[in-house]
């Protein structure tokens, strides 16, 4: 551990880059702590704070202009793509989603302090056409926010931050050790909060090939689009489908028979919402609601560049 701290002093300005990068990339690598030690260690003499500063605010924005770019160029698939490697539960996408619609390009000021939304906004704001010069001035923003808090943390509280690596300097090996248990352990907790969310929303899905054949047969079942508003700004819906806003069915659907076939689909990494509304729609008595696998994309393959006018047109009056 005494080896860990002699490099903090010798080569902080290099490892508080690595480590803010991969952070700011989406690996589950706690930079905070970092900041705040650099901090410390800067008021210590042992570094200099305008370079810390200066570092942690590049590996922000090179991370942040990536994923920028890569929203812009590939829209909705990079965000299944983070939701998918994510840690977090996959409602991740949808609840950025609303919080980029409710504060725009302004959100990546506060971004980096929320869990998940740090890596998903960049790629949002590209998705929805955030200019470069807008972006590029938040996202500096928010770099200097989120890095100067850090450092300032560990300028003021420098002295019992001293003590603290003190104490880990004198457990030696034992302190490394126990630095990355409780680095496993909170990768552990993030795994079985992911898993114990999949369960949650584990319901029947209905496939493309089994909706066909329900229009086939004549059913007319509903389409229900559980999408975010945002998601419904970044790619058109199903034709005929109606819009669901969460809460309540809404009057389209409630006017409905409790034995109508209805099929629920959204836009998010393993069907999460579609589930999460379809479940809520059996609470209410709709027992024939089901998720759509694979969602709006699969839908789309199998429809929409064949057909412009689909049977889905249909009164949700029932």
């Amino acid at each position: 551990m005494a080896h860990l701290i002699l490099l903090l002093q010798q080569y902080g300005v290099l490892i508080v880059f690595g480590v803010v990068l991969l952070e700011q990339i989406g690996l589950p690598i706690p930079a905070f702590p970092i900041l705040i030690v650099a901090g410390a260690l800067a008021v210590d003499g042992d570094g200099s704070w305008p370079a810390v500063l200066a570092v942690s605010m590049a590996a922000c924005l090179i991370s942040d202009y990536f994923w920028f770019r890569a929203g812009r160029h590939y829209g909705k698939r990079i965000l299944k793509l983070l939701c998918r490697i994510s840690l977090s539960p996959d409602y991740c996408v949808s609840q950025t989603e609303d919080n980029f619609k409710r504060w725009g390009p302004k959100a990546l000021v506060v971004a980096k302090f929320i869990p998940g939304f740090n890596t998903i906004a960049p790629p949002l704001a590209g998705a929805l056409g955030t200019g470069n010069p807008t972006f590029l001035v938040f996202s500096v923003l928010g770099g200097l926010l989120w890095s100067g808090a850090g450092i300032a943390i560990g300028a003021y509280f420098h002295s019992r931050v001293d003590a603290v690596l003190d104490i880990l300097a004198t457990m030696g090996t034992t302190a490394l050790i126990a630095l990355l248990g409780l680095l496993a352990l909170f990768i552990c907790f993030k795994y079985v909060e992911r898993k114990r969310f999949q369960r949650k929303v584990r319901v029947e899905r209905i496939s493309v090939a089994e909706l066909g054949q329900l229009i086939a047969d004549g059913a007319e079942p509903v389409l229900v689009d559980a999408r975010s508003a945002t998601a419904q700004l970044l790619e058109p819906g199903a034709p005929g489908a109606v819009l669901y806003k969460g809460g309540a069915p809404i009057e389209a659907i409630s006017m409905l028979d409790k034995d109508r076939h209805i099929v629920v689909y959204c836009s998010c990494p393993n069907d999460v919402t579609a589930s999460l509304v379809a479940k809520q729609l059996h609470g209410y008595g709709y027992h024939r609601a089901k998720p759509l696998h694979g969602g709006l994309e699969a839908w789309n393959a199998a429809y929409r560049p064949a057909a412009p006018e689909l049977p889905l047109r249909h009164s949700v009056q029932g």
